[in-house]
């Protein structure tokens, strides 16, 4: 199954036009509050504490839960390769796209597009489960079902055409490659994930919410500062309306090539102070300022590199054992479809961590840059709670090295108190 695009909204919402009204002022534990005694230790546990024991065991089981969908994920995906190479089906669906198309790459762009439709409609039980029923089980989820279920159908339209063009290539360079395709699906990989960059901020986005100017007010002013402070070329902010369909706060700057866009949710600008708002955009703006996209652009194609690779070598292990059984003649053949890209998810479970450590290191990065830039420890320390509340605060380090694609919310916290205690507030 193919990576789902982000969900998107069902119908259209007025576009809001009023300034946000922000929270009351931060609330600052009284252990965690500045005076000549401050320990970083003490101001740590006090913060963590303003997370509810019972919350705290919540997020913890929600979180943990999802190491498990994992490997149920895997294993589904499993089943629906088997399902589909059973008896000749893949070499059916072949034959049947031959029988429609005589150019190749029209049969392969056929075959995918029907791969895909069903893996998704086999993967919809599951897909329900998690993506719906366990998200409003954990008071995540604002949607019902129905509005939830279209977001969900305009992703799959979005998803298949895309990831039919893509396996469509893909196959097309195996063709002309042979053995050495992988190397050149790198780069296409490279090349694809690149222009969704550019193009995901503004032909995307908007397609799932609703994005609309900021009005001037003191939070747009303090923003814009805080971005042109540190050399983000940055004309507007925009405001989505995500509260419609979840609770979670969040922010981004994304695009590249001149779709650059800072933007933020209705959540974080609803519920949260203008100084955790500060903190959460300076943490996105540390991403844009220390090239992340870019560098992670570069990491990620090195692990595509070895997954191609890797998908190559298991594929011609596979194809001598099970090849005739399941009518696949050879790797450019596109019945074996399923059988490849069942490898391709074993392989990215195996490779979880090493994604993980990725994104984990560009997340601290940005933490440290924000709190240097937005220079409010508290905020950062009160949003790591909020974030506390649908992930795990304080993991192992076999735990954090396998799972977390974030800095636990105490490590995060533990970094504000150590930066507040570094840099004490002036009179």
């Amino acid at each position: 199954m193919i990576l789902r695009l982000l969900a998107s909204a069902l119908l259209f919402c007025t576009p809001l036009a009023v300034a946000p009204a922000h929270a009351a002022d931060l609330v600052v534990p009284p252990g965690a509050q500045w005076n000549p005694q401050f320990d970083v230790a003490t101001a740590t546990d006090a913060w963590i504490q303003t997370l509810p024991a019972e919350q705290r065991a919540k997020s913890d089981a929600y979180f943990e839960g999802g190491y498990w969908l994992q490997l149920w994920n895997l294993l589904w995906g499993f089943g629906v390769a088997a399902l589909l190479l059973m008896r000749g089906r893949a070499r059916r669906l072949r034959e049947w796209t031959e029988r429609i198309f005589r150019r190749r790459w029209l049969q392969n762009l056929l075959y995918a597009t029907a791969y895909l439709s069903l893996s998704q409609l086999l993967g919809l039980p599951l897909l329900v489960y998690q993506g719906w029923y366990r998200e409003r089980a954990y008071g995540l989820s604002t949607q019902t079902f129905l509005p939830w279920f279209g977001e969900q159908a305009l992703g799959f339209v979005l998803g298949t055409v895309v990831g039919a063009v893509f396996i469509a290539a893909i196959y097309a360079l195996v063709r002309r490659m042979g053995r050495h395709w992988w190397i050149w699906a790198t780069g296409l990989a490279s090349v694809f994930g690149l222009m969704m960059l550019a193009i995901a901020p503004v032909f995307v986005a908007p397609l799932f919410n609703d994005y609309v100017p900021l009005p001037d007010g003191p939070v747009r002013q303090s923003l814009l500062s805080l971005a042109r402070a540190n050399g983000i070329p940055a004309q507007d902010i925009y405001r989505f309306d995500a509260s419609r369909q979840t609770t979670r706060i969040s922010a981004n700057v994304s695009g590249v090539m001149g779709t650059m866009r800072i933007s933020l949710n209705d959540n974080l600008l609803d519920q949260t102070t203008l100084p955790e708002t500060r903190h959460v955009m300076a943490h996105e703006m540390g991403h844009y300022v220390l090239n992340h996209i870019w560098r992670d652009l570069v990491y990620y194609s090195v692990l595509a590199l070895g997954t191609f690779f890797l998908l190559h070598r298991l594929f011609e292990f596979a194809l001598s054992r099970w090849g005739p059984a399941c009518g696949v003649a050879d790797f450019a053949d596109i019945a074996g479809l399923p059988l490849a890209m069942a490898l391709l998810s074993a392989v990215l479970f195996v490779a979880t961590p090493l994604f993980n450590t990725i994104s984990r290191q560009a997340e601290a990065e940005a933490d440290l840059f924000g709190v240097n830039a937005a220079r409010e420890p508290q905020a950062m320390a009160s949003v790591s709670m909020r974030l506390s509340t649908y992930r795990k605060t304080s993991p192992g380090p076999v735990e954090e090295f396998l799972f977390f694609d974030h800095p636990g919310g105490r490590a995060r916290v533990n970094m504000a108190m150590q930066w507040l205690k570094e840099n004490p507030p002036g009179p």
